[in-house]
């Protein structure tokens, strides 16, 4: 779209441009509480949050919303998952490089133990979660999915590791 046409609608940004800035998004009231929900509780206490809806429905815009506010928080660590369809060897090879661990995919077990160990400092230090943003989580394997589960929960799941917020 030119200029002179979105100065004659008084538009700064093309309204069906893919890459539009987040400032220039409509944040109703909805998504204004999902996002404060995730930032004030979620953080502070682990666990799971989804975005549900029918294609088309604006659940990657609300993802790219919340990782905006999200990465305004100091000394939160966000990642996100950009292939949910890997299979387990690639969501290791890949959950080391967002959180910067260096993992051996073949080797789970030694992958499991150093992810932990690194959320757990970072909830010591920061008293901060660190979120994963997972969009079109429909893609996930089922074991990758048990994986993550398992990776996110400690002390027989009574203590919380990661936040995962899955649209």
């Amino acid at each position: 779209m030119n200029q002179k046409l979105l100065g004659l609608y008084g538009l700064k940004f093309n309204p069906f441009s893919s890459e539009l800035p987040t400032e220039a998004l409509l944040q109703t009231s909805r998504i204004d509480s999902f996002c404060w929900r995730i930032e004030n509780s979620l953080v502070r206490e682990g666990g799971f949050a989804l975005i549900s809806g029918d294609p088309g429905t604006g659940k990657s815009v609300v993802l790219r919303l919340l990782a905006d506010r999200l990465a305004r928080q100091r000394d939160l660590t966000i990642g996100a998952l950009t292939h949910p369809s890997s299979r387990l060897a690639d969501f290791y090879r890949e959950m080391g490089e967002l959180f910067t661990v260096s993992l051996q995919p073949h080797n789970r077990w030694a992958g499991f133990k150093t992810l932990r160990e690194r959320w757990a400092a970072h909830l010591q230090n920061t008293l901060l979660r660190p979120v994963l943003l997972i969009d079109e989580a429909q893609e996930l394997q089922p074991s990758v999915l048990c994986e993550l589960r398992l990776l996110a929960a400690t002390q027989f799941d009574s203590r919380t590791l990661l936040s995962v917020v899955l649209a």
